[in-house]
């Protein structure tokens, strides 16, 4: 059984610097608004790690682009993460293991396409099939006929899922292999989008610029500089951009996405830096947002990596959770924008939701005597020092990298036990780690998908699952997951996923850090702006003078 979950791989912050010619924000790309929905805001952005595909986006950058010019069957409330129907008029099902999807009459893609029950069945197959290496193909892996589509190995033995049929042009329906009553939450995902005809009959045009059924359209795209969407007139959802577009700004480093900011030069950064965050208020006031997220970062071990696999590992890999002085770096580095994580997944969840303050126990907790106890016991460190990678192209992970390293150092007495290993841009460290090049600890940093506990377990745990990038296998878990998936009865599942989770606490397969607040800043010329709970920017309620 596979998971759900796509690796909303949180970026932190972003990435790549402006281009000679696209610096300047919200003067130069204003487009002579006036606050009736014809101005155009500027905000910082980083160029996704892959062409923007549906099924082939698994990182908060291009998740933000697909965000803009999709809708599916369902949106998630940007307030609350409800999920709630948008494509979808009705998704029924009897026993949560064969549901009816029937669609809204009236949707079209923005080259006037008209989106159809074919345009999600089509989508969905594309996307499980092992033909197109998808990064997202797993999220498929619950209906009926992936096995065949998308093996474990050897080539494909079908081209579609047989789980899903088209009954007319409004209604298909999908079966499951197994029941999964969370499923309907998962669908506004963006790998569950609707794909044009048009994406088919010349993929390579759509990639050059993606036809979507969302409030915006592309207009241009420069890497490493800049892209510009523009708001779609013809859009008939009830979401309707509230301004004429947004010019989305390459930045190698945040400081300099926030230095824009305060000069005029850019409307909105949705990641304040770590070394602003003492001056944020003053600077910017109520146009200061910090506001909780779904967001947890972690550091996540190679297991692929016989020296953090052996019989030893588990009880080193713990004593250096009980190294890091959580508080004292949340505090300090963070201004308290940070919150010490004593479970893995968010408080977002709630307490229904699954999340459960100090499942994490005295492995969480900052015990000098016991992490150095620990190590010793589990053999000591690798080689006798530990390298934390991170992506450089944010001072911030440098910042809270050689904190966690300095505390752990501080605990061993040995000023040279732990060390940050900087990796130049967020695309080199991501390939680097699909490529199973890391040879230490290394930063994670999850963004919720969708507001359920098997988001925060499922893709990043389970034997196999695509953002599971440390290679970490536990029979007990998967079955425990496997288990809670099949439970109808939500409290139920989300108990049985919490025992999972307990097992990923008792092997410590990755050490909590702490939990991310949202966090943004705008410019004088924007109103009405707001992070959703994924952390991301209201893109289409933001309004500009």
């Amino acid at each position: 059984m596979r998971g759900i979950t796509h690796a909303r791989w949180a970026a932190g912050a972003v990435a790549v610097a402006l281009a000679a010619t696209g610096c300047g924000g919200g003067s130069s790309d204003s487009g002579g608004g006036s606050g009736s929905g014809g101005g155009v805001l500027s905000s910082s952005w980083g160029d996704p790690q892959n062409p923007l595909e549906p099924a082939n986006t698994n990182e908060v950058q291009g998740g933000k682009v697909l965000d803009m010019i999709f809708r599916g069957l369902v949106r998630y409330n940007p307030k609350t993460a409800k999920a709630e129907n948008m494509i979808a008029q009705s998704i029924d099902t009897k026993d949560s293991q064969n549901f009816t999807i029937k669609l809204k009459d009236g949707w079209t893609f923005s080259n006037g396409e008209k989106v159809t029950a074919r345009s999600f069945v089509d989508a969905w197959n594309y996307g499980a099939s092992l033909k197109n290496n998808q990064k997202n193909a797993y999220f498929f892996g619950y209906i009926d006929g992936y096995d065949k589509v998308h093996p474990e190995s050897g080539k494909q033995s079908a081209d579609t899922l047989s789980g899903l049929k088209v009954v007319d042009d409004h209604t298909f329906t999908v079966k499951l292999n197994q029941k999964f009553s969370g499923f309907p939450v998962t669908l506004g995902y963006a790998a569950f989008a609707p794909l044009p005809q048009a994406f088919f009959t010349d993929h390579a045009a759509w990639l050059n610029k993606p036809v979507g059924d969302g409030p915006y359209t592309i207009e241009s795209y420069t890497k490493g500089s800049q892209m510009q969407l523009k708001k779609w007139t013809g859009y008939k959802g009830p979401d309707a951009a509230q301004n004429g577009g947004v010019t989305l700004k390459v930045y190698t480093d945040n400081n300099t996405a926030y230095t824009d900011l305060m000069a005029g030069n850019l409307d909105l950064v949705d990641d304040i830096p770590a070394s602003q965050l003492k001056n944020v208020k003053s600077d910017l006031g109520d146009r200061y947002i910090n506001t909780p997220a779904g967001i947890i970062q972690t550091l996540a071990f190679p297991f692929y990596d016989k020296d953090w696999n052996s019989s030893g590992a588990q009880k080193v890999r713990t004593g250096l959770s009980m190294a890091i002085n959580r508080k004292q770096i949340t505090e300090t580095i963070f201004n308290n924008t940070r919150t010490p994580a004593t479970d893995w997944t968010s408080p977002v969840l709630g307490s229904a939701g699954g999340y459960k303050s100090g499942l994490c126990g005295k492995a969480c907790d900052y015990d000098p005597a016991e992490a150095k106890k620990l190590i010793k016991e589990g053999g000591g460190l690798p080689g006798g020092q530990v390298k934390i990678s991170y992506n450089a192209d944010t001072g911030s992970h440098r910042d809270w990298v050689n904190a966690v390293c300095n505390s752990i150092n501080n605990v061993l007495g040995n000023g040279k036990a732990c060390v940050g290993n900087p990796i130049g841009t967020f695309a080199d460290f991501r390939n680097q780690i699909g490529q199973h090049k890391m040879t230490g600890p290394f930063r994670a940093g999850w963004q919720m998908d969708y507001p359920l506990i098997q988001d925060f377990l499922q893709p990043l745990y389970y034997t196999d699952a695509s953002s599971n990038d440390g290679k970490w296998s536990n029979k007990q878990f998967d079955q425990l997951v496997d288990q809670a998936n099949a439970e109808t009865d939500l409290p139920k599942a989300v108990s049985t996923f919490q025992q999972a989770e307990g097992v990923v606490r008792d092997n410590m397969a990755a050490i909590p850090l702490w939990y991310q607040n949202g966090s943004a800043g705008y410019s004088q010329r924007l109103s009405n702006v707001a992070l959703n709970p994924f952390s991301v920017p209201v893109y289409d309620e933001i309004k500009v003078s």
